[in-house]
């Protein structure tokens, strides 16, 4: 183990940390010698936007280097649900990373709608990866425009 001096430094030049750079440091320092799998540390969930306009929902899901086959996507009870899995690319010679960002593995995400959709008419489309799934709003979930009569 290498001792280094403190050298404090002033709140303006202090790097930002998120807590997700707190987490991965605890546990590392706690569970120094278990897998990152078991302390949660190798799961990845792209990230996903909710759009919602007069005629449907519209989310878009980030998931660059999947194929169109590799996602799931089901809607029940108002929750949509898209889960799939990046694989991750093999090769014969052992690789020794320095720094090693991307994830692998499974991802599920679920996201509640606030209206009823149109089941049947729910399409998606994976295209430079993103991938587009529009949700048509059922008749009674559109607002309705209402005219006032003067009498």
């Amino acid at each position: 183990m290498t001792l280094i001096r403190f050298q404090p430094q002033s709140v303006e030049a202090a790097p930002t940390v998120t807590a997700g750079d707190m987490l991965r440091d605890l546990m590392n320092l706690h569970f120094p010698f278990f897998p990152k799998e078991r302390a949660g540390m190798n799961t990845w969930s792209p990230a996903l936007d909710v759009h919602d306009d007069k005629e449907a929902f519209t989310v878009t899901l980030e998931a660059p280097g999947l194929k169109k086959n590799d996602f799931e996507i089901s809607y029940h009870d108002g929750v949509l649900s898209v889960a799939g899995e990046r694989k991750e690319e093999k090769e014969t010679k052992e690789r020794n990373y320095f720094r090693r960002e991307r994830y692998f593995g499974r991802f599920s995400r679920s996201v509640s709608l606030p209206a009823d959709v149109k089941a049947d008419k729910i399409g998606a489309a994976y295209k430079d990866g993103i991938l587009t799934v529009t949700l048509p709003k059922a008749e009674e979930a559109k607002p309705k425009q209402i005219q006032v009569n003067v009498k």
